[in-house]
Parts: structure tokens; sequence; C-alpha cells
């Protein structure tokens, strides 16, 4: 039996990180790096655990993106005064600069995309991604899943 919809969701996943691989290189960093970059620009500064839970990296992973960014100048780690055991990782000016540029080349491949589409199948789109978030219970911060919706039961993702 065909995957009606994972396969077709993992295939344009691919697509994009493809893309951006060469948009994310002119900034010297990778797809990943950039993702990174982009969350800090909407959410950060925010402690080493958050990302670690929303991006699912491993420890190492992570700490070697985190690495590299900071050796480019890109983020900085600061005690967290809320939990000295504890840092909390933010942009600096030359990062904010780098997630400004890759949030706008996003905006214009969405845009591209969506030009493509008529507004009932987006909402479908949109349904089903609802539907996604309502069976695998897993809400991701800025999503459009709750803890209570459905009566899932709410474990925090990527």
């Amino acid at each position: 039996m065909a995957l009606w919809l994972l396969s077709p969701l993992h295939k344009a996943t691919r697509q994009i990180t493809v893309y951006l691989e060469g948009l994310t290189a002119s900034h010297g960093v990778s797809p990943g790096e950039g993702h990174l970059l982009t969350y800090l620009a909407s959410y950060g500064p925010c402690p080493i655990s958050e990302l670690a839970r929303v991006f699912g990296h491993s420890a190492s992973t992570l700490t070697g993106m985190l690495d590299r960014l900071a050796a480019a100048g890109l983020l900085v780690r600061r005690s967290n005064e809320h939990d000295r055991r504890s840092f909390l990782i933010e942009l600096t000016p030359a990062g904010r600069a780098v997630a400004t540029s890759l949030t706008e080349e996003l905006t214009r491949l969405e845009g591209a995309v969506a030009q493509r589409v008529s507004a009932e199948e987006m909402a479908g789109f949109a349904a089903v991604m609802r539907a996604v978030g309502v069976v695998t219970r897993v809400v991701l911060r800025g999503g459009e899943v709750s803890p209570t919706e459905e009566g899932a039961a709410g474990r925090r993702g990527s």
C-alpha cells in the first residue's frame, strides 16, 4: 500500500531543504542552522533545552550547530538569570540580519507556491495539517494545535 500522505509530505520537505541549501549557503550556514536562526529571531533568546525539544536534535548535533554559529558571530550564549545552571541562546546583530534575510526568502517562496494553488486547495491543505497535529498530539511552538484540542495530551515537538 502506498503512503498517500506521508510520502508526499516527506518529498516536499526534501524539495524545500534542497532549495534552501543554496539560499542558506550564501549566508554561510546550512538549512538547519538557518532554521535555528529564524526560530531565534521569533522566539529568542531561548534556553538550549527549548531548542533541543523544538528541533529534536541530539545534544551533540545541537552543540555543534551552536558552536559553528557562535564562531561565525551569529549568536551568543549568555547566562540564564532564572536558572544559573543553563544558558540562553541569543542572536547577535549579524545573526538577526541573516535571519531576516532568510525569512524574506521564505516569504517569497511561500508566495510563489501560494500563487499556484486555489484558496480551496489551501484550505484543504490546512485541514490536513490540522488533522496531522490532532492525530499526532504534537504541539509546536507557534503552531495551530492546542493541547486541549480533541483531548490531546499536548506533547511538544519540532
